[in-house]
Order: structure tokens, then C-alpha cells, then sequence
């Protein structure tokens, strides 16, 4: 059973988030502001958090951060504010998923399912931490070697880098600029350009393979895997 941490300083948010997950089996824990979502983590261990933005004290942007720094755990933001540039910048931080009050609460099952279906895809795709495999495509992580339909393809260095780092975040989007820092590191004084163009590379060489590398527009991109017909 999943276990889901809640974490909100409105009581009829909660009760409403662990009435429906609770419909579909799920197990839940709560937190009512940031530091006691910090502590949850660490003490119940839970699957995946379901994170609001306006907290007292340490506010959501700060959780997430943190949590991205000591933990993969899958992240969907829950909050009143709908601007874009909120959006973005909750998925720049490495949330998963945004969802905006007044929410649907079976919408918000829904997406709880489809992300914890990926993490498990991802995780069983990486378990022995030296093969990586999506769809046609597979990664030897330590030789530094990609096949494509068991055929053997070149990659320059940062192609591989670039490749390795999507495909360890199925379905997730991640952003040029995190794409820059966590493939050219952060001193790179190159544009998100050069992003773009690695991507470009990447594209043609697995062209006609299942795994593809979408646009996710005006933010950055994600590697997904087509279903075999």
C-alpha cells in the first residue's frame, strides 16, 4: 500500500485529500505547515507528497527545495495560486505535478496514480544501477555505451550526459536551466541554446526508436516512452 503525505494548514482540504485517496487504498499522513512535512518525510517515509504552497513558517517552495536536495520523492504541488509563472517555477524547483484549488478530488487521485505508476516504472528501469532501459533504448551507464534496437549508436560526451539525465526522470519535466546545471554544471557561462542543440543531436540519433524526448513549451523537456503497437 502507498503511503501519501499530505500536507496542508486547511483542515478541510486534508479530510477531503485522505477521504478519496483513503477510497482507493491508499495510506496517509499529514502535516499542517513545513517544518512538521520535513519531519514526515524523514519518519513515515511516504511514497509521494501532495505539497501547498502557502504554509506557515517555512513556506512550500522551501519544502520542495529541500526535498529535492536529499530525495527523489515524487512531488505534486497543491495550491490557490494559478499564474503560470507559479507553475513554472514549483516544476523548475522539481515538482512533478501542479494542481490548483478548488481541485477535483478524484482529478487529484488520478494524477496521484499516474505519478507513483511512473516512479515505479523508473525505479524498476534502474535497479541494478548499471543498465538503464526505455522502451528500445538502453543505457550502459558504466561503459558509456547506448543501444538503439540492439544496434549500437555514438554519442558525444554530453549527448550521453544529456540523454542519461532525461532518461533517469521518465515523464518528468525538467528545464534548460536545470538540464544546463545538472549536464554543463553550474559555472557553464553558455546560453540555454546549447541545450536546444544537444537535444537537436540527440533526436536524430534516436530517431524511430520508442523512447523520444518531447517539448514540453516554455519550459524545458521530458524523455516519455510510446507504447509498442
Amino acid at each position: 500500500m502507498s503511503k501519501i503525505l499530505v500536507v496542508d494548514d486547511e483542515p478541510a482540504i486534508v479530510e477531503l485529500a485522505q477521504l478519496y485517496l483513503h477510497k482507493d487504498g491508499y495510506d496517509t499522513v499529514t502535516a499542517a505547515d513545513g517544518i512538521e512535512a520535513l519531519v514526515q518525510v524523514k519518519q513515515a517515509r511516504p511514497d509521494l507528497v501532495i505539497l501547498d504552497l502557502m504554509l506557515p513558517g517555512l513556506d512550500g517552495w522551501e519544502v520542495c527545495r529541500r526535498l529535492r536536495a536529499e530525495t527523489s520523492i515524487p512531488i505534486i504541488m497543491l495550491t490557490a495560486r494559478s499564474e503560470d509563472v507559479d507553475k513554472i517555477v514549483g516544476l523548475e524547483l522539481g515538482a512533478d505535478d501542479y494542481i490548483t484549488k478548488p481541485f477535483n478530488p478524484r482529478e487529484l487521485v488520478a494524477r496521484v496514480k499516474a505519478i507513483l505508476r511512473r516512479a515505479q516504472g523508473a525505479s524498476a528501469a534502474s535497479m541494478n544501477g548499471q543498465h538503464l532501459r526505455l522502451g528500445d533504448v538502453v543505457i550502459d551507464v558504466p561503459r558509456r555505451a547506448v543501444l538503439v534496437k540492439d544496434e549500437s549508436v555514438v554519442l558525444r560526451a554530453k549527448e550521453f550526459d544529456l540523454l542519461l539525465t532525461l532518461a533517469r526522470h521518465p515523464d518528468i519535466v525538467l528545464s534548460r536551466e536545470q538540464l544546463l546545471d545538472q549536464v554543463w554544471g553550474y559555472d557553464y557561462v553558455g546560453g540555454t541554446r546549447t541545450v536546444d542543440v544537444h537535444v537537436a543531436g540527440l533526436r536524430q540519433k534516436l530517431r524511430g526508436c520508442r523512447a523520444i524526448i518531447e517539448t514540453v513549451w516554455g519550459i524545458g523537456y521530458k524523455m516519455v516512452v510510446e507504447d509498442d503497437d
